[in-house]
């Protein structure tokens, strides 16, 4: 196997402080922002690494610099230095950080000092002290951008990975929610961490987690994306496996299901193992409104989906092989706006529905003071314009309209994104062979979703295999009274939620 080269080395730190330095300097190509400072601890001479920008120069200063220097050896007692206690008395009665520990060989040096920690080297000692100081300038806590509800906690993750175990914590404190952290990317050394509850969450479940994550290997880990795509359990499909979400508040309900959270550090979007097709259309509001209130609202978020999945394929079917089906008034007043229609339905629908798909995406990618705005006024200029040109016919603006409307109801984006690429595949089916090859499309959909899993979890369960009990939270939700256990397939040992 290929392998990336690096200048990182294995070697152990030289008792020579100067030969350090050098390897040091020349390993990290003399950059700019490390910063080196020589120090006497009595008439023993230290250099303290760091890389500036990483580190907080306020707790820099405080809690390393300072105290090192005011804690210096007295006269006649820097020839006695035994080296083998050094270090345990600069961690215990001189640096007041609390983050320490001793590195014993170069490659652990460089994963710390470019982690944000600095390190203190002595000539004569061929070991080094880690002081974890990391504090660069982080985004603060802010409300959801993607994932926004009308009823409950307005916070979302950031960017740092302890900032948003921390936001865990806070919602679950319980000494058995136990965290994990590894590193993944041989360059950029990504801190990945696996949080669960380890009184709820099932065994097998957690430790496929831990070997699909040690059986990566790649040169970087940008976003929890790249996570997504190389642990999911099948490769080709079209539905996400694994659940996407930058709400504490929704990791903390998951968790306590006995599912898994993989954050990555550097991504504000934590992942959730298992993911079944039903989470996709919970939101976290669910829970905070009245079961009544929040059943509707799933009922509604089914209705959208098949909605945006189908509604094309319908019109083009019923409009070309089945026009029978239509009142006859419907059928004359169809008629009479495709009169002047160059295109089948079947191209009307594609021309359409890909003009809106390319309306959609670059609203995304323009400025936002701008982009909302081109969206919606490049979409109902070019649909009128397209009607009074004779191009497409008016219910096919309509009918696109009610779909793309449709597709932003689905509360996760991924699954949206999955019932845009399957539209056209139904599309195609539809114009091919009418209502039969929709029905040959929703066949070959439902035997895929029902082999395709999710770190072990049948995808569709609890519809296939089906269990009666786990009913209770998946087309509507019932009250909380009757919610007394726990979902089966996810918490398979400990299933009493409530008494």
């Amino acid at each position: 196997m290929d392998t990336l080269p690096t200048q990182t080395t294995t070697t152990g730190i030289h008792a020579d402080l100067l030969t350090n330095k050098a390897a040091i300097r020349d390993t990290l190509g003399n950059s700019q922002d490390l910063i080196v400072k020589d120090m006497h601890w009595g008439s023993v001479r230290a250099s303290l690494f760091y890389i500036e920008g990483l580190v907080d120069n306020a707790l820099l200063h405080d809690a390393v610099i300072a105290p090192f220097m005011r804690r210096k050896p007295k006269d006649g007692e820097a020839d006695r230095i035994d080296y083998g206690k050094v270090l345990p008395y600069l961690q215990e009665e001189v640096l007041t950080a609390g983050h320490t520990s001793v590195v014993q060989d170069m490659s652990e040096l460089y994963n710390h000092l470019l982690s944000g920690d600095a390190i203190l080297l002595l000539n004569g000692l061929d070991k080094g002290l880690r002081v974890g100081i990391y504090g660069p300038e982080d985004r603060t806590v802010t409300e959801p951008s993607q994932q926004t509800v009308v009823r409950g906690p307005m916070e979302a993750f950031t960017e740092n990975i302890r900032t948003n175990t921390a936001l865990i914590r806070r919602k679950i404190k319980d000494p058995g929610l136990w965290l994990e952290t590894r590193q993944i990317g041989r360059v950029t050394k990504t801190s990945v961490s696996i949080m669960y509850v380890n009184t709820i969450a099932d065994p097998r479940m957690v430790q496929e987690v831990r070997n699909r994550l040690e059986s990566i290997d790649i040169d970087g880990i940008l976003e929890s994306g790249y996570i997504e795509e190389l642990i999911q359990d099948k490769k080709y499909t079209p539905f996400p496996t694994l659940y996407n979400t930058e709400r504490p508040d929704a990791v903390a309900a998951a968790l306590l299901e006995g599912r898994a959270a993989i954050l990555v550090d550097g991504t504000p979007f934590v992942l959730l193992v298992p993911a079944l097709f039903v989470h996709f259309f919970q939101s976290a509001e669910d829970y905070y409104q009245r079961a009544d209130i929040s059943s509707l609202l799933r009922v509604i978020r089914y209705l959208s989906f098949f909605i945006a999945l189908l509604a094309p394929s319908f019109y083009i079917a019923i409009t070309t092989f089945h026009q029978e089906m239509l009142p006859t008034n419907l059928l004359i007043n169809l008629a009479a706006q495709r009169e002047g229609v160059p295109f089948p339905a079947f191209i009307e629908a594609l021309l359409m529905e890909t003009t809106y798909e390319i309306l959609r995406e670059a609203g995304v990618r323009m400025p936002r003071t701008v982009g909302q705005a081109v969206s919606i006024v490049g979409t109902l200029v070019i649909g009128q314009a397209a009607v009074e040109a004779g191009v497409v016919s008016a219910v096919m603006v309509i009918l696109v309209s009610i779909t793309a409307i449709s597709s932003y109801v689905i509360p996760a984006v991924n699954m949206s994104i999955s019932v845009r690429m399957l539209r056209f595949f139904l599309m195609g089916l539809a114009a091919s062979f009418g209502l039969y090859g929709i029905l040959i499309g929703i066949l070959i959909m439902v035997v895929h979703l029902s082999a395709i899993s999710s770190f072990g979890v049948p995808y569709m369960s609890p519809f296939g295999p089906f269990n009666l009990r786990d009913q209770k939270d998946t087309l509507f939700r019932l009250p909380w009274r009757q919610m007394k256990r726990r979902p089966q397939l996810l918490s398979r040992d400990n299933r009493t939620r409530q008494k």
